[in-house]
């Protein structure tokens, strides 16, 4: 071989060589391991508002003073974040608490009505089964708070079809622009997060009253797509909030065994579950997917393995923390912590832990006007929590 084709063929092997690792060092990029972040030297202490909660879900002020927490099992109580005292709401929200499912997210809009979302409990006899037990769908509903009940009650959306595997409901509320955004979980069912005919496994999107928006994606192109659903997709997604510094709608899902992640909520979108994974496999083990990410579908911005749980989130605004300002906050339930990423120029640039096995399973959070972070913990005799500056 002369020694110009060896120079040839030496210098395709570093180009491939240079691929490879560029190629493996970006998928690298992409998954975060929770153990090499450092923790916050932010001074913080943590102070206990309100206990006696049993596996509280969701929560949402109403006002300054007041919150509203929902209960897996069907309570709904009112908390004051000053004295702590609480008060039960009447409601007739026919939840189902079973397993994963039950009185799930609440949302407080401008327009006079709560927001909700929960297990639905089907009464049709036919999708009633010794075996199985009943069948219940992601339920979205609102309703008017008055006094110490909530009226006027309407179902906006069941999801269809349904289920009698109680698990993956999501599920988590975002309104923007009169739209209500809702993530409904695939239900444990896999595939069917890949069928945008059947609603498990999508971010919908309705208007506040429960009508359709004439420019959702089956209306412009997506032709075989049901009239609500906005993307697909997505496994478990148990955190959704809109981020006040460019208006985009961020979301937190569970992966599997490993490949929990946060990505934005995209029209017409699909983020691949169960064809890739992000990194997770089985609970026994095995692969999913040919490779974690793939160029056809929506890739999360960050990706965690092993899975640290993750719960709900939020942009932090406020002056308790002014270092944290236009930060992501995450809950994490399986890891008991809570995790700060710091946003530059819409992008992650750090992330740190702010503390870790302090309080317990961390499910969702809320942060005042004056920036405190209020916490609620997933487990039976739970508390509502504040972090503040110390």
């Amino acid at each position: 071989m002369s020694s110009q084709n060896k120079t040839f063929v030496y210098s395709r092997r570093f180009c491939f060589f240079l691929i490879f690792f560029f190629s493996c060092s970006f998928a690298k990029s992409e998954i975060s391991d929770i153990a090499k972040y450092k923790t916050t030297k932010s001074k913080y202490k943590l102070s206990k508002v309100s206990e006696g909660l049993d596996f509280p879900w969701g929560m949402t002020f109403i006002d300054d003073e007041n919150l509203l927490i929902t209960e897996k099992k069907g309570r709904l109580l009112k908390i004051n974040k000053s004295s702590g005292k609480q008060e039960k709401i009447q409601h007739s929200i026919q939840s189902i608490s079973y397993n994963q499912g039950g009185l799930l997210d609440v949302y407080n809009n401008d327009d006079g009505y709560i927001y909700f979302t929960y297990s639905h409990k089907n009464i049709d006899k036919s999708l009633k089964d010794q075996r199985r037990g009943v069948a219940a769908s992601t339920g979205v509903v609102r309703g008017k708070l008055d006094q110490n009940k909530i009226k006027d009650l309407q179902i906006l959306l069941l999801a269809k079809p349904e289920s009698y595997i109680h698990k993956h409901f999501g599920s988590r509320i975002v309104i923007k622009n009169k739209h209500l955004y809702a993530s409904f979980g695939e239900r444990d069912e896999g595939m069917i997060a890949q069928d945008p005919s059947k609603h498990p496994g999508s971010i919908i999107r309705i208007n506040t009253d429960g009508s359709i928006p004439e420019n959702n994606p089956a209306f412009l192109g997506y032709s075989k797509w049901l009239p609500e659903i906005y993307q697909i997709g997505v496994r478990n997604p148990q955190g959704m909030t809109m981020s006040p510094y460019d208006g985009k709608i961020y979301l937190s899902q569970h992966g599997p065994r490993g490949g929990d992640n946060i990505g934005v909520v995209s029209y017409g979108g699909n983020y691949g579950w169960r064809d890739i994974a992000w990194g997770g496999k089985e609970y026994s083990g095995l692969k999913i997917g040919s490779s974690p990410f793939k160029d056809i579908y929506d890739k999360p911005l960050k990706t965690w393995v092993p899975s640290i749980g993750i719960g709900n989130l939020t942009f932090y605004e406020g002056n308790t923390f002014p270092e944290w300002n236009g930060d992501l906050i995450i809950s994490a339930t399986k890891s008991k912590m809570l995790i700060r990423l710091d946003f530059e120029n819409n992008k992650i640039v750090d992330e740190e832990i702010i503390f870790q096995d302090e309080i317990g399973r961390i499910r969702d959070l809320e942060v005042d006007n004056e920036g405190d972070i209020y916490l609620i913990i997933d487990q039976k005799n739970s508390a509502l929590w504040k972090l503040s500056k110390e």
